[in-house]
């Protein structure tokens, strides 16, 4: 993983129209559920202010290995590769036997239902479907995978301060490990409701975010109005590093214990009976 710096920043965005502008980064923010099917990741639940994979020191050890496939299927293994969770998400009942019948827990799938796309494919209007990502840790994890809270559902009827969820600063094109994003800094407004209040993607006063251009994923952030010590107790903020999209992944990867292939690399013994 490559540092937090500005060295890697590019100029801004070509003079558009702010509100222009504003609106094309929210509509990112919208669009993570319809722009990838599975992800492989590595995360840390902190702001990256040091290199953690330095040849002499290894991997940081609160360095997390994921694998998501949507909807619900998640493996997470440390930076050694023991397994912290491993779930293929496939067993949820819908059948005559599912007895909490409600209006939402018989909604489709984001991919399933169609958005409202705005001019360069991105997510206007997001349609009511059972969103939700598979959680560890905090609620950040989750959110971070779909960045909607900052942005809303779908546009304001108008540009007045205070009325989206988050008010947006300068917003400027950055490479964020190998990957083109988008950086922004935000507040948040009374409206902004975060997905999980305990662990939201920006607190109160200014977060740097940064979203990834290709898959809407935010792939960091790191509030301004605490501490600077790396590991001191006011530092927030999250570092993910994409390694892979839309990879074909098998059932088997999310058990713990594979119970349907064999390893063919392991040698298999033939016990015969003597005499």
């Amino acid at each position: 993983m490559a540092a937090w710096d500005t060295s890697n920043r590019r100029e801004p965005r070509p003079p558009r129209d702010a509100a222009e502008q504003a609106a094309a980064f929210r509509d990112l923010c919208r669009s993570s559920p319809w722009k990838w099917h599975s992800l492989r990741f590595e995360y840390l639940d902190r702001p990256l202010s040091a290199e953690p994979d330095a040849p002499e020191t290894g991997p940081a050890p609160d360095l997390v290995r994921a694998w998501l496939r949507r909807p619900g299927a998640l493996r997470l293994e440390t930076a050694d590769g023991l397994v912290l969770q491993s779930t293929t998400g496939i067993n949820d009942s819908r059948d005559v036997f599912y007895t909490r019948s409600t209006r939402k827990t018989w909604l489709l799938p984001p991919h399933l239902v169609t958005p409202v796309y705005d001019d360069h494919g991105l997510v206007r209007r997001r349609p009511e479907a059972a969103y939700g990502e598979p959680g560890f840790g905090n609620g950040r994890f989750a959110a971070a995978l779909d960045p909607v809270e900052l942005a809303g559902n779908a546009p304001v009827p108008l540009e007045f301060p205070n009325a989206n969820p988050v008010e947006l600063g300068p917003i400027t094109d950055v490479v964020h490990e190998g990957r083109p994003a988008l950086e922004a800094t935000v507040t948040p407004n009374p409206g902004y409701r975060p997905s999980d209040p305990g662990a939201p993607l920006c607190r109160p006063g200014r977060t740097v975010v940064r979203i990834d251009a290709g898959t809407g994923v935010c792939v960091a952030s790191r509030w301004l109005e605490g501490g600077q010590e790396e590991d001191g107790p006011d530092v927030y903020g999250h570092w993910l590093r994409i390694l892979g999209v839309d990879e074909y992944m098998l059932d088997d990867l999310f058990l713990a214990e594979s119970m349907n292939l064999t390893d063919v690399r392991r040698h298999i013994s033939w016990e015969l009976p003597a005499g």
